[in-house]
């Protein structure tokens, strides 16, 4: 396969891209794939679960992209993607503006937003979409973009009003997240909560699925197909 890239993104901090960066990450590992993640945000979260990851899990190479580590190699050199990489995983910076960010974007790049259900979240978040879809790379460089709610609790107003606006965006919405103490363990054990085999993980991998069918699609159709939060009942 040639090289995937995926980054996570979102001006807004706190809304959990260390969360998805570091489940995707653990996923592919765990397919065998050659996995470098790419941590551009100067706390390190997703090196610091990188460094608690079980040796006897499959092995995901961390690069510090927020600085350059080795003052006797070059910025491009630090941050390159060696041939054997099969998936790219890039944690971005939280606060970045746009000019920034794109400086990031390559050929057919998958962004993924995530996104909370707060009303400071959701007008962040319009805001920065907005400016991602009028920056020219992103269409020049067919770079595919899809939304997920992080960190949601059925039947709640938050949720739903969330869910309203992410149904009015113009990219795809592919899955909801739901709030659990379960990530919150996965990360203190350096491992996804799709390596935790459990019937308390159940609703999760289900609700990771969408995310990993959009990410392999390997067409550039924006329909989106939209799962409910809670198909079952919760464990």
């Amino acid at each position: 396969m040639g090289l995937q890239r995926i980054l996570i993104t979102n001006a807004k901090g706190g809304c959990g891209k260390t969360t998805i960066t570091t489940n995707i990450a653990s996923h592919y590992a765990q397919q065998g794939l050659n996995v470098r993640l790419f941590d551009h945000d100067s706390q390190g979260s997703s090196l610091g679960w990188l460094n608690r990851r079980p040796d006897s899990l499959n092995t995901i190479t961390g690069v510090d992209a927020s600085k350059n580590a080795d003052h006797r190699l070059t910025r491009s050199w630090q941050l390159r993607v060696p041939p054997e990489t099969d998936v790219a995983v890039i944690d971005t910076p939280a606060g970045s503006d746009i000019t920034e960010l794109a400086a990031l974007f390559q050929q057919n790049d998958s962004v993924l937003i995530p996104v909370l259900p707060s009303p400071i979240d959701i007008h962040a978040t319009a805001h920065f979409i907005k400016e991602l879809l009028t920056t020219g790379s992103i269409r020049k460089r067919k770079i595919r973009l899809a939304v997920i709610a992080n960190r949601v609790r059925k039947n709640t107003k938050m949720y739903h009003a969330l869910e309203r606006f992410l149904f009015s965006l113009n990219i795809p919405f592919i899955s909801s997240l739901r709030d659990t103490q379960l990530y919150a363990n996965a990360v203190e054990f350096g491992i996804g909560v799709q390596e935790i085999n459990s019937p308390r993980s159940k609703i999760d991998r289900e609700q990771w699925a969408p995310i990993i069918r959009w990410l392999e699609t390997p067409t550039h159709n924006e329909s989106a197909e939209v799962r409910p939060l809670f198909s079952q009942r919760e464990i």
